[in-house]
């Protein structure tokens, strides 16, 4: 586990002095009980902190020069504070840079830092590493250089260093949540009006994640692509309902009258996101009353359309899902991130976690020969 001795530890290490002045923030990572793909399509989601972080230590400086050390990669990038530019070399680099260019955009005076970052988020798991990087590096710019700014515009400017200097189109959830996430809730989000509740998780269950080990290979391009396909199918559709805006604002009715004039593709890719955001209001609201049960029922409902419709699963995943169906305890599971590899989350009943953590590695590394690993979150 790191800590903050650990972080201050590093940053002596990596630039020297003796650690005062020093400041600490950490941002954690999240996983998401239901909401695939829809934060960028302007709908609903339902994801829960998880207690894995990214950490940066920093340090003011006396010039316009800002050093990061990756101590994950044990690699260095600098770039002037008024100047940052996309970095080949070092990718992670770009999510720093991205947030000094966006807070540089929107009248934040800055000035140079050295800073160290270390993370114990899986990386390609899809388990939020670059959100809460984005946040992260956030929150020790606005407390280095007193910059007070509310967590909810924090996870806006974060998903504008993206979509903008990164190029990757996301959407906000990984950023709220990293922001304003709580232990033992989860977090309903509107991700067009920012309107968003924390709500209990019922102590007698357990969220696990199970990581298949094969790293997320849902590309910028491919994920990217995604987002133009719903986008397309929001032009053809606006032809029968002109007052949309996204996807978000087709009913499930409307969609079932009108998707006979969307490509094939395309209505696939909008059949979910449209069921999706029905399934995520329908999740909130189980949650809520207590019904547990239904919630992971259409836990299993999104990994079903995530994998027919939206075309995102992997047989890792799959074999992950089937094999938690088949254990004990298991209220629901589905693949969570953006797809490709990386991990499920499952609804486990509290007293049967241990026997789901051993069962779901043992029937997974006998489906695929991998090792999972398993968190409980």
């Amino acid at each position: 586990m790191i800590t903050e001795d650990e972080m201050h530890r590093l940053f002596r290490e990596a630039h020297g002095g003796d650690g005062r002045g020093v400041a600490v923030s950490r941002a954690p990572g999240r996983v998401n009980l239901i909401g695939g793909h829809t934060d960028y399509n302007e709908g609903f989601v339902l994801p829960a902190a998880v207690d894995r972080y990214i950490w940066v230590a920093a340090r003011p400086r006396e010039d316009t020069t800002v050093n990061v050390y990756a101590a994950d990669y044990g690699e260095k990038s600098s770039f002037k504070v008024d100047s940052p530019t996309f970095d080949e070399e070092h990718l992670w680099a770009n999510y720093v840079m991205g947030v000094v260019d966006v807070l540089l955009k929107e009248g934040y005076t800055l000035g140079g830092v050295d800073m160290v970052v270390r993370g114990d988020i899986p990386q390609g798991a899809g388990l939020g590493s670059s959100g809460a990087l984005l946040m992260a590096t956030g929150m020790i710019f606005s407390e280095v250089f007193h910059l007070e700014i509310d967590p909810v515009d924090l996870a806006y400017l974060g998903k504008l260093a993206e979509n903008s200097f990164v190029g990757v189109q996301c959407g906000i959830m990984d950023q709220f949540v990293s922001a304003l996430g709580q232990r033992d809730h989860v977090l309903f989000i509107d991700c067009r009006t920012n309107d968003y509740n924390l709500i209990p998780l019922d102590p007698d269950f357990r969220i696990v994640v199970a990581n298949t080990m094969v790293r997320r290979e849902l590309s910028h391009s491919a994920y990217n692509e995604r987002r133009r396909q719903c986008d397309e199918g929001v032009r053809i559709l606006k032809r029968s309902l002109p007052k949309i805006k996204a996807l978000r604002d087709v009913s499930p009715e409307q969609f079932e009258r009108y998707k006979h004039g969307l490509p094939d593709v395309i209505r696939k890719r909008c059949s979910h996101v449209v069921g999706e955001n029905s399934r995520v209001l329908e999740a909130a609201k189980a949650l809520k009353d207590g019904k547990i049960e239904r919630l992971g029922e259409l836990m299993y409902e999104s990994h079903r359309s995530l994998m027919d419709d939206y075309d995102v699963s992997c047989r890792e995943l799959d074999a992950l899902i089937e094999a938690a169906k088949e254990i004990p305890g298991t209220v629901g599971a589905r693949m969570t991130g953006a797809g490709f590899g990386g991990c499920t989350v499952n609804l486990v009943r509290r007293e049967q976690t241990r026997n789901f953590v051993h069962k779901i590695k043992e029937r997974y590394n006998a489906a695929t020969s991998l090792q999972a690993e398993v968190y409980v979150v």
